[in-house]
């Protein structure tokens, strides 16, 4: 039926899956009884984090231990020690994927052991603050030593350098140049900060991780089970999939609703890049450039509250805000952004001269609703749970989890019913992917788990004293310039997010620059809100997910699309520039943020400016707004766009009190380019393929 025709086949498509199993759930494949071990400590996992958000009371410094421990047995028996196979005799165990070697359940259990050493000696360690014995430091050593070998399995060594390079600068700091020196610490003071107290590993990311990401996380993975994504993808397509270029609409949309509950781009390509960059092509893109849209569109799904990536929550706690006030924030910058997004695949549509899909070749609209209706039952759960009561994330994670598992288990056996189909054989069905559901978020959580304790690490250091020399050193390479500073921290972000996932690149970032960016800009006379200052950290955290030469979603769509990685990756960037500018615009315009604005009128106003601001950007940047530009309306697209993201600005050069009262100057620039360009498509200046009326 109509999955038939949008379903991509070959190679391609399943290098890309392979992609995301080996990101995921590693690269061992073993055989026999040891097949069963990993899926049955993922799901032990998932009933104990279910069981922390309904009855079971717990400190939280053991469930934060209980949570890593979980995830150090996964790594361990899931990746091997090198990720390629090794035919030196004794050595082979290294690289074995068929198998899991005696020595990696050694390290599981000595690994597990270590975490939950914090836990066992809870009372002991509570009286021996700053003294460390000798057994003391052997386990938390240990702990550290096998975080970092886990990290390097899961994420790559990007992370583990990182953490051992401010490790090693607590040690030597009295040794660097004068505008580096730090007073250093003793290996005790260094072992029981990390290891042994809740202001290192076992700090705020890794409470968040335990508490609620790991809610979220299994939520979206059953979700997904139950068959909620291919749900998100045909209501896309039966609503968009017959207009002008019509399946890069659907795979924007599509990948915002998915976004809502996935915090993985590679994730999101590959759930619905599988269904939409075939039909991109099919319609007439070209292979780059639909793959490009694919990762542009799923990168951005991290930005979408009320998951982001799993970021939402660490931010609230470090910025000591309400979760919904950090929704509230990144509301209008994210929509905002896939609007734009939205708005790009209708001008590459246009460029090209492409049409939509034959209405028969779609599913219907009607039907595709109702058929997953109850899809939707499980989010209505989630966003009343958060927005009316305000029951914290977790409990609203839980509750919306546990109707949604209902969901899955009815679903089948009422449908087999309907259809006089064996309702014995549809609850089966029904609790296989239950049980499925909760073995995957399991196998999901396990890189931000170790990628949450390894970055509190580098907190733990920075917290040690160096918070105000990272300031002053970041101020003296700015040459306390703040615009000057954003590029650096911008720059560093998409450096740093290059080998780490996204959650790790923000906790990182926030940690050595978000302080920094709020008291430079106040030593500048720029009032800068903190909430701002980790956004904008966040936000080009995930922008490295595209960026050549790494950006694994880029390499999974191209997989797909059968197109070049890096020409991909740099087309998904040339995309992302106009969410790339959005950071800059919301450190100076806080009205993005609807910082200090409950006015529901003022807020959508504030959002339908930015949406056109946004579009006159993505307009002059791809040379295209309604028709192809001229020389001369690029300036006045840019000008559009500067109006609308700063009218705070233009309003104090012209000496307005209201800066609301240059949307109207905005707009008017706008409709002066709208109507050239309206007149000269009409006219066929601009046809695809033509010049464009270009002098």
């Amino acid at each position: 039926m109509a999955e038939d025709h949008y379903r991509g086949k070959g190679t391609g498509l399943e290098a890309a899956r392979r992609m995301q199993e080996e990101e995921e759930l590693g690269l061992r494949r073993p055989r026999g009884w040891q097949r069963q071990v990993v899926p049955t400590v993922a799901l032990i996992w998932s009933l104990f984090q279910l069981s922390l958000a309904s009855w079971l009371t717990l400190d939280s410094t053991y469930s934060r231990a209980i949570h890593l421990a979980f995830a150090f047995v996964i790594v361990f028996l899931s990746y091997p020690t090198l990720r390629r196979r090794l035919s030196l005799p004794g050595l082979r165990w290294l690289g074995e994927t068929r198998t899991i070697p005696a020595a990696d359940f050694l390290l599981a259990s000595l690994a597990a052991g270590a975490a939950l050493y914090i836990a066992i000696d809870y009372e002991g360690l509570a009286t021996r603050v700053g003294l460390p014995i000798g057994r003391d430091m052997l386990f938390g050593i240990l702990l550290v030593v096998a975080l970092l070998e886990a990290t390097r399995r899961v994420i790559g060594p990007a992370l583990p350098i990182i953490a051992i390079l401010f490790s090693l600068y607590a040690f030597f700091g009295p040794y660097m140049p004068d505008f580096l020196a730090f007073k250093g610490v003793s290996p005790g003071r260094y072992v029981g900060q990390i290891s042994l107290t809740t202001e290192g590993i076992f700090g705020i990311p890794l409470d968040v991780s335990a508490r609620i990401v790991f809610l979220f996380v299994l939520f979206g993975a059953m979700l997904e089970k139950a068959g909620g994504g291919k749900f998100f993808i045909d209501l896309a397509m039966s609503l968009l999939g017959r207009y002008k270029g019509g399946p890069g609409k659907a795979a924007v949309m599509s990948s915002g609703l998915t976004g809502l509950v996935s915090g993985s781009s590679i994730a999101n390509v590959v759930t619905t890049g599988t269904f939409t960059i075939p039909l991109m092509k099919k319609v007439g893109y070209p292979a780059k450039k639909a793959a490009a849209i694919e990762v542009a569109a799923s990168t951005d799904g991290q930005i979408m509250p009320p998951i982001m990536g799993a970021a939402a929550f660490i931010i609230a706690e470090y910025v000591n805000i309400p979760y919904l006030e950090v929704c509230k924030a990144a509301a209008i910058p994210a929509f905002a952004s896939y609007a734009t997004l939205f708005f790009l695949t209708h001008i590459e549509a246009s460029k090209l001269g492409l049409e939509g899909l034959p209405r028969a070749d779609l599913p219907r609209f009607f039907a595709t609703l109702l058929s997953g209706l109850h899809y939707l039952l499980p989010l209505g759960v989630l966003l009343y749970e958060l927005i009316v009561p305000r029951h914290s994330p977790d409990l609203a994670a839980f509750r919306a989890t546990a109707a949604l598992t209902v969901i899955m288990l009815l679903q089948h056996p009422l449908r087999a019913a309907r259809t006089g189909g064996d309702i014995a054989g549809a609850l089966r069905r029904g609790w296989g992917e239950i049980v499925a559901g909760l073995i995957a978020g399991a196998r999901n959580m396990v890189s931000v788990a170790v990628a949450t304790a390894a970055a509190g690490i580098i907190v733990g250091v920075v917290t040690m004293g160096l918070g105000g020399l990272i300031t002053e050193i970041i101020d003296h390479l700015s040459g306390g310039n703040i615009y000057l500073m954003l590029a650096i921290t911008a720059f560093a972000s998409l450096l740093l997010g290059m080998g780490l996932p996204t959650t790790a690149t923000y906790i990182v970032m926030a940690s050595l620059t978000a302080p920094a960016i709020v008291t430079i800009a106040g030593w500048q006379g720029f009032a800068v809100p903190l909430i701002a200052a980790h956004l904008f950290c966040f936000y080009f955290g995930i922008l490295a997910d595209d960026t050549p030469p790494v950006g694994l979603a880029a390499y999974a769509a191209s997989a797909i699309a059968r197109s070049e990685p890096i020409p991909t990756g740099l087309q998904g960037f040339m995309y992302d520039i106009r969410t790339a500018v959005l950071p800059f615009v919301f450190i100076f315009n806080h009205d993005l943020l609807l910082w200090g604005i409950d006015s529901w009128p003022l807020g959508l106003t504030i959002f339908a400016m930015t949406c056109a601001g946004a579009f006159c950007f993505a307009g002059a940047t791809q040379g295209w707004f309604v028709a192809r530009n001229r020389w001369y309306e690029v300036p006045l697209l840019l000008a559009v766009a500067a109006v609308m993201f700063r009218p705070d600005f233009f309003a104090g050069l012209a000496g307005v009190g209201n800066r609301y009262l240059m949307y109207p100057l905005g707009l008017l620039l706008l409709g002066l380019v709208y109507a050239l360009q309206k007149a000269r498509s009409r006219r066929g200046g601009s046809a695809p393929g033509s010049t464009g009326g270009m002098p």
